[in-house]
């Protein structure tokens, strides 16, 4: 293995990035989630003297285990040894190692129910952002459509006003892989978006944005900011902090329409899910909560 000088290693990591944007079309959350991961293979490294760059196998198997037994969730220990399966494919692939190491199979992932709210809790956090400002305006909005329409955080993000058919209450939305899809916002969603919009919006729109989600400041919200707001109105809603990230909606959403009678196949256009696999996931958690509650709730 060809190792780069200590100032190369930089480079090496900014040729990663590239290679995984334009070579692997990864999106800009795995790109930020790689980057993440990394930090902790270079800390490890630093730790033991381990050349980053090295990437035999039982080095990372040691990396991985070590991940494990200090608690990370395997989950994220599988994260983990994506991202260096990936890095090994790239160092070859720019020439630094001659060849692509067997890696050693990652942890089994643990089968995890997604958590979900009930009707009750979801209307006590809508409640929670009635204070008469903007900003409560926005986060009620916010959530009305991420529950309404099962949209992932990143997809909210990205909603841009010429986004909606305010027409025909349709949303254009991109997802995954940059994928569009149309969703209908319908009745109550509808109707808190537009009162947002003609409304409360101008209030928070200082630089004339593009964005139909904005900070205090005007600008574009991230993905970390709408978990904030979820845990916010979530804890004055009382709602346990478990159930508060904007991921909860969304299986929230899936859940009850599968719950009322909605198809599979219906439901996977509207998640926008490429696979049947992801979305019958859902149809397995409501079975298996209505096997639990018939087997331990004292009024079943």
């Amino acid at each position: 293995m060809k190792r780069p000088a200590g100032g190369e290693l930089g480079r090496t990591l900014e040729r990663f990035t590239d290679y995984l944007r334009l070579e692997r079309g990864c999106s800009e959350n795995t790109q930020r989630a790689y980057n993440s991961d990394m930090q902790i293979w270079l800390a490890h490294c630093e730790a033991s003297g381990h050349d980053p760059l090295d990437m035999q196998a039982d080095a990372i198997s040691r990396f991985l285990l070590a991940q494990q037994g200090e608690g990370r969730k395997k989950s994220s220990v599988q994260r983990l040894g994506a991202m260096l399966r990936s890095f090994a494919r790239f160092l070859q692939y720019d020439g630094v190692s001659d060849n692509l190491p067997r890696l050693a199979p990652l942890p089994a992932r643990t089968k995890v129910l997604p958590q979900v709210m009930t009707e009750g809790e979801v209307q006590r956090i809508i409640n929670a952002c009635e204070d008469g400002t903007p900003v409560g305006k926005r986060d009620r909005a916010f959530i009305e459509l991420a529950y309404g329409a099962g949209m992932r955080a990143s997809e909210l993000c990205h909603v841009r006003l010429r986004d909606l058919d305010a027409a025909n209450g349709i949303l254009y939305a991109r997802g995954k892989g940059d994928k569009e899809r149309t969703i209908p916002y319908i009745g109550a969603v509808r109707r808190v978006i537009e009162e947002y919009i003609a409304e409360y919006r101008p209030k928070l729109d200082k630089h004339g944005a593009e964005w139909l989600f904005l900070s205090r400041n005007g600008r574009q919200l991230h993905r970390e900011t709408l978990w904030v707001i979820m845990r916010k109105r979530g804890l004055m809603a009382n709602i346990p902090a478990a159930r508060l990230h904007p991921h909860v909606l969304r299986h929230t959403f899936a859940t009850h329409l599968l719950r009322n009678g909605m198809d599979q196949r219906t439901l996977q256009e509207i998640l926008g899910h490429s696979s049947i696999m992801t979305t019958e996931k859902y149809t397995h958690m409501d079975t298996e909560l209505r096997d639990y509650y018939d087997r331990f709730h004292p009024r079943a």
